[in-house]
């Protein structure tokens, strides 16, 4: 896939910020990116792996509805991540859906910034998902041993967050789960959001209550119907914590959380510059009206602020800018970058369980 917008400009055009004429050359490259999407959406994968070669080497995370093992082809000595999901723990959390949907949105997705899906099957017990294997680690990881990042790799991590939201909002996805446990970081030290679970199309509005208590929006907590813009203020929340070291909103309960989100009360740290407290203070917007990413200008916003001066947009896209921080890596398999969890047997029934409910899987 090519990155390139084919857009005329020079660099001192893009270090000033992004021009009207470079966003129209942008969206014609995003419309070619959505006609690809719905493609792929519309039509069955080939998988290009047989499931024999793969074999299992350790996990890499555990979370509600099973865990990602780290497999390495016996033949290609490629790696990948495979996201094992227990059918009855689907099933009790009512989440049938919302597993459906990851797995054709990740069959269907394909930008740099997002993971993509090489091969997907299930058993009697169990659905699996087998994704390339992101060496990096996730980005929670990396921010609670640095304690907060410096403002450079912030920012580098933050305008890759803006383009990765901009095509999943252009080809009409809503994301609903931005943090840093969900964002992994490449052997380049680039990103790769990746857990599309409580990810869906989304045609107008939509009251469903999903995400992480700290990073809800107002609008999606008092069930007042929402869209695009959870995604965007869960970008404010990840902007704030990326910088200070901890989110804006927490509390001890959910309730006195979800209390602050509403409110919109939080307090930038004194480290913050007049840039960084706007731009926060822009996202946090309780006022969706007035909330960057869904106003008039949309993205733009984003990409001609201040705090954003300096950023090559086109860069960052095509992967050309230096990134601040490259995780150490030894060798393709390398997975010292995540942390360690006791191993589990993956057992299958002798029989095939809620065989009705993943028909169309």
């Amino acid at each position: 896939m090519s990155n390139k917008t084919g857009t005329p400009s020079t660099s001192t055009d893009l270090r000033d910020g992004y021009t009207e004429q470079q966003q129209q050359h942008y969206r014609k490259y995003l419309q070619q990116l959505k006609n690809e999407f719905n493609e792929r959406w519309c039509k069955k994968p080939n998988a290009n792996i047989n499931f024999s070669d793969l074999e299992r080497v350790r996990t890499l995370g555990t979370g509600a509805f099973g865990r990602v093992v780290l497999l390495r082809h016996s033949k290609q000595q490629k790696f990948y991540a495979m996201k094992v999901l227990e059918k009855e723990k689907i099933i009790k959390m009512k989440q049938v859906e919302h597993t459906l949907y990851e797995k054709r949105i990740l069959e269907a997705i394909r930008f740099p910034f997002t993971v993509s899906m090489e091969l997907s099957f299930k058993d009697n017990s169990y659905i699996y998902f087998i994704m390339p294997f992101v060496p990096g680690g996730e980005m929670f990881t990396h921010l609670r041993r640095m304690g907060k990042f410096e403002e450079p790799l912030a920012k580098f991590y933050a305008s890759q967050v803006v383009l990765a939201l901009e095509y999943l909002h252009y080809t009409n996805l809503v994301y609903r789960d931005l943090k840093p446990e969900n964002i992994l970081i490449d052997k380049n030290g680039y990103l790769k959001i990746t857990d599309f679970g409580f990810c869906k199309v989304l045609q107008g509005r939509t009251w469903t209550l999903c995400g992480t208590p700290e990073y809800l929006a107002p609008e999606l907590i008092l069930s007042k119907g929402y869209g695009f813009s959870v995604d965007w203020w869960s970008f404010g929340v990840l902007l704030f914590e990326m910088n200070a070291g901890y989110p804006p909103f927490y509390a001890n309960e959910p309730m006195k959380t979800y209390e602050k989100i509403v409110a919109g009360k939080y307090r930038c740290p004194s480290s913050f510059n007049p840039d960084l407290r706007d731009i926060v203070r822009n996202t946090l917007q309780v006022d969706i009206t007035k909330r960057f990413g869904v106003m008039r200008n949309g993205v733009m916003d984003f990409k001609n602020h201040k705090w954003f001066k300096g950023i090559e947009w086109e860069a960052i896209l095509n992967c050309r800018w230096p990134p601040p921080y490259v995780p150490k890596c030894k060798h393709p398999g390398d997975s010292t970058n995540f942390e360690r969890y006791d191993e589990e047997p993956m057992k299958p029934a002798s029989y095939c369980r809620f065989e009705s409910e993943f028909f169309d899987f």
